[in-house]
């Protein structure tokens, strides 16, 4: 369920009063685990997967009644703008046009105020707060314009005397961004200790590259395969598939993974640690590329002309394994295996996914069917990147309906997405994930995202009400029934638990 989804009375969830709401109800419903979406801000596309920062948290999902508690904001400012039409989705466009406005208004109050904290949080992201908060403050001096496009060159290529005159001439901006990134976190810290109290964990999603026009890029260019005025030699993509007949071209930077491996990894280090800062449990998004990944020409229009090139293999991964001991990854491995990629997953220990709509196909056997798996997997319906639920029954063809109906039992009477949610808890992998939206048997209207496409992704909200009592119950009851109940769920009807002040 991702922060985004949320209700709210401004246009987009955020990490207020709903996202505790929402933590009691997973609390109730029995569950140990909330998995999310990055939390990066967003940049074109509105894709979180797409962020201007590997580090940074998404100034969208500050809570504004958080921030009128504290005295930073008052209700008329927040109550009186047009945040969007439509509650059932988020409408990127008017959050975009108003948010940092009001951001400004709070940060204007809040910087002396608050400026103790604010020195103490600077210090402590000191390796990469600075350089967002420059980025941020200069794409807003260029129009919003990618870093590739600034028309000061010496912007661009990070001449040192420029960067230092645009500090103090956007000191303003910087102080921003700043500002914003201490909220976020403070906020979250705040959240992420709540969730923990319910003995719920959080999962969250790095995505295996970072976007070419972020901070991270233009902070440290050596770090990617960019020739002498830091323009991508290659993009990063994958090839036509079961999503995509022309594939999918990302338009990521790919690393230089030479320069990366002669410092010990330094970079998959540091970006580790940052994720750790956000999440419990991580999963590394695309963990195939770290075998092998479609290098495709820079200029290309589709994925179709790319090639594969040997990634860093268990050379980056033990590294990463090794360092961060306490620490455990999920590796999504799905879309085009080979055997080399099966051995990587094998050689990490990480768990890999198993996806139930790709499982029955009744021409012939899928490892992703139940009865194959060995504990050491996640099971999940589908991921952000599938259709719901329904959405996929109602799409499947019939020879692999009968299979379904037959391997499962599926019936009318439970609903199929009820009895895909029994036959993954049945299985033995030590993780059941599903949507939301598969709680609530949505269709096609509550898709997160459709790979490939623009404009539609990443809208949909859960309304007031569509979480009730008796679906709390029930999936606390087929929790229950197959050992996967949190031990410190109270269960359903139990008492509200006590939140922090002012939330």
């Amino acid at each position: 369920m991702p922060i985004s989804s949320l209700p709210s009375k401004y246009g987009i969830g955020t990490l207020g009063a709903e996202a505790y709401k929402f933590a009691d109800f997973l609390s109730a419903a029995g569950q140990g685990a909330w998995q999310i979406l990055p939390l990066g801000p967003t940049s074109y596309g509105d894709s979180p997967y797409s962020s201007f920062s590997a580090n940074a948290g998404n100034p969208y999902l500050i809570d504004l009644d958080m921030l009128v508690e504290d005295g930073l904001l008052e209700r008329r400012e927040v109550e009186g703008i047009d945040w969007g039409g439509d509650p059932m989705y988020v409408d990127y466009g008017k959050i975009y046009a108003h948010r940092y406005d009001v951001l400004r208004l709070a940060c204007e109050r809040g910087w002396e105020r608050e400026s103790e904290g604010i020195s103490a949080f600077r210090e402590a992201n000191r390796a990469w707060l600075e350089d967002y908060a420059l980025f941020m403050a200069l794409k807003r001096r260029f129009g919003m314009k990618s870093w590739q496009e600034w028309p000061d060159e010496d912007a661009r290529m990070r001449d040192a005397a420029a960067l230092e005159r645009y500090r103090r001439e956007l000191a303003g901006d910087v102080r921003l961004f700043v500002w914003t990134q201490y909220k976020f976190f403070r906020q979250w810290d705040a959240l992420r200790e709540y969730v923990h109290r319910l003995g719920i964990e959080i999962i969250g999603d790095i995505p295996i590259y970072v976007a070419l026009d972020s901070a991270d890029v233009w902070a440290d260019p050596k770090s990617f395969l960019l020739d002498e005025r830091n323009v991508p030699k290659c993009v990063a993509g994958v090839p036509p598939d079961y999503f995509s007949a022309d594939g999918q071209l990302w338009g990521n930077p790919i690393y230089n993974w030479e320069r990366m491996k002669a410092d010990g990894y330094g970079w998959w280090i540091r970006r580790i640690e940052g994720a750790k800062r956000l999440y419990d449990v991580i999963r590394i998004d695309h963990f195939r590329g770290f075998d092998s990944y479609w290098a495709i020409p820079n200029g290309e229009k589709t994925a179709k002309n790319g090639e594969w090139r040997p990634g860093p293999g268990m050379g980056l991964v033990g590294v990463l394994r090794d360092w961060f001991h306490d620490t455990r990854f999920i590796a999504e491995d799905l879309g085009f295996l080979t055997p080399g990629v099966a051995k990587l997953v094998a050689d990490s220990g990480f768990p890999g996914m198993k996806v139930l709509e790709f499982a029955f196909d009744s021409r012939e056997p899928s490892d992703y069917l139940p009865h194959t798996y060995t504990p050491n997997c996640v099971c999940y319906i589908g991921t952000h990147d599938n259709e719901t639920a329904m959405q996929w029954w109602k799409k499947i063809n019939r020879a692999d309906a009968r299979f379904a109906r037959r391997y499962l039992g599926l019936n009318a009477r439970e609903g199929v997405n009820w009895g895909l949610i029994r036959g993954g808890m049945g299985s033995v992998a030590e993780l059941f994930v599903a949507q939301l939206q598969d709680y609530l048997g949505l269709g096609a209207e509550a898709r997160i995202n459709e790979p490939g496409t623009l404009g539609s992704n990443w809208r949909w909200r859960l309304q007031d009400g569509q979480i009730t009592g008796e679906l709390t119950a029930k999936i606390y009851e087929y929790t229950r029934m197959y050992g996967r109940l949190n031990p410190l769920s109270p269960g359903p009807g139990a008492a509200e638990p006590a939140r922090p002040a002012g939330v």
